[in-house]
This record gives structure tokens, sequence and C-alpha cells, in this order.
């Protein structure tokens, strides 16, 4: 008998407002997708096919147009505590040091602030970031202010994180150590994950799985396992491997090809 998933999308259209008052651009049609507990999940797709759409409405700040979203069986009406969003935006505040700004979910949810600021730090050195505390925002690279957006949604504990193209605005170095750390995060934070990417190689470096959209309106067309282990994931490792690059040639040609005429979503494994 399966594990029920911990994410279930059935028959999900998600639409926005066009630019003409009263008018709706359909962003996602007929999008089915089960994603299960402890899952690393990429999320991959040209430009336009409703990847971002897709994660705002796992994350509840857009209501189905049709079909829905369960999470735990139960129907996701809105946002909450459980879905935690780390944006491509550092959205830091700019007057609170390292360590408020990790905490701040806590203060919101009205912790004392000697346990937030014991959560936080526990939740900065996670991430590799004990020893700057005290700074602020500008005193930051790009990559630490990143890292301090994902240890603040880790703080708030919640059972699936929900990335949008997180670290898109990060010199390609800092991007793979990055991606190193959450690779290693995550690992021992056990979460339910949804990452949303361009990149092909970061989908096969982050992932246990990729999910493949059309392009818009977006399906799932293809779902690819990843083989690697999170233990044995290095840049280094990947970039010496021949299954790795296998599978970026897979992916590619899913995502440059366009799909059947029919449109009809298609499970592929490697």
């Amino acid at each position: 008998m399966h594990a029920r998933p911990k994410i279930a999308i059935a028959g999900l259209a998600l639409d926005y407002p066009g630019a003409a008052r009263g008018s709706a651009h359909r962003a996602v049609e007929d999008l089915d997708l089960d994603i299960a507990a402890d899952e690393f999940l990429c999320v991959l797709g040209p430009s336009g096919c409703g990847k971002s759409t897709l994660l705002a409405a796992i994350a509840g700040f857009i209501a189905p147009a049709h079909g829905g979203i369960l999470m735990d069986g139960k129907p996701v009406t809105g946002p909450g505590a459980d879905r935690g969003v780390v944006f491509q935006e550092y959205a830091l505040l700019p007057w609170m040091n390292v360590l408020d700004n990790a905490a701040l979910g806590l203060k919101l949810r009205g912790m004392p602030k000697p346990q937030r600021h014991e959560e936080a730090r526990r939740f900065l050195t996670l991430a590799n970031l004990r020893g700057v505390e005290n700074k602020y925002p500008h005193e930051l690279s790009g990559g630490m202010k990143q890292r301090v957006a994902v240890a603040r949604t880790l703080a708030n504990a919640p059972e699936v994180m929900l990335m949008d193209e997180p670290f898109a605005a990060v010199d390609a170095q800092t991007r793979m150590t990055l991606q190193e750390e959450l690779v290693r995060i995550c690992a021992r934070s056990r979460l339910t994950v949804v990452f949303i990417t361009h990149s092909v190689e970061e989908a096969i470096f982050l992932g246990d799985r990729v999910a493949v959209m059309t392009p818009g309106p977006g399906r799932i067309r293809a779902s690819i396992p990843i083989p690697f282990p999170r233990a044995d994931r290095t840049w280094a490792a990947q970039n010496a491997s021949r299954e790795f690059a296998g599978l970026r040639d897979r992916l590619l040609e899913l995502v440059r090809t366009p799909p059947a005429p029919s449109g009809t979503a298609v499970a592929a494994a490697i």
C-alpha cells in the first residue's frame, strides 16, 4: 500500500489577472502532481510555464480556478505556518541585524526573545552563519543574505519549504556553494522541499526527482527520478559523472522540445 503523499495536486488550473480589466491568463491547466514526505522535488520548465504560479498556489497565495491541492489530505485554502517560502529576493529587514531577521517569524508568533534568539542561532549555525549574528543586511554578501533567509524559514519549523529560484541573483561560484549547503541542510532537517528553477544542472544536483513542465499553460510533462544519494553530492563528483551528463541531456531535450500536440502529460523515468 502506497503512503499518502505529503502534497497531492489534482486537475489544477490557475489563472492570474490579464492587462485588461476583467481578463485572466491561464497559467496552469489540468496539472496533476504528488509530492512525497521528505522529498526534494525540483520543478523545471521554460519561462512562462507557470512554475512560480504553481509554487504560489501551494503556498496558499493563489486560489485554484479548478482542481485542488491537498496537504496531508486537507485542502490548502490559504497561507499557513506549515509551509515556509524562500523567494529570489532576500526580503531581509534592513534595520534588523541577522539574528533578529532570522528570528522574525518566531517573534510574530509571540515567542519570548531569549527563546527565539536561541532557536535562530541554532539555524544560523546550521546555515554556516555563526559569528555574523550582529551584522546588518548591508554588511552581507548576496549568498550570506540568502542563507539568512533560509535560516529564517527553517527556524519557523515548517513541514514544507517552498523555494522560488532562490539562488538566481548570485554569481555562479556562490550559487554552487549555496547548492551544496542546501543539500546538507535539508538532509539534516528532513523537510519536504519544492524548488523552482530554470537550471537543468541545479535541478539534477538538488533534487530527488525533477518534474518538467510544458510551456504555458503548464502541465507536468515528465517526472524524472534522480539516482544520486544526497550524501555523495558535490559539484566535483557530479561534473565527473557520465550519468549526470546523460540526465542533463535528457532534461534539456524535454525543456527545449515542444510536447506532442495533444499536450498530454507524460511520465518519464531514467
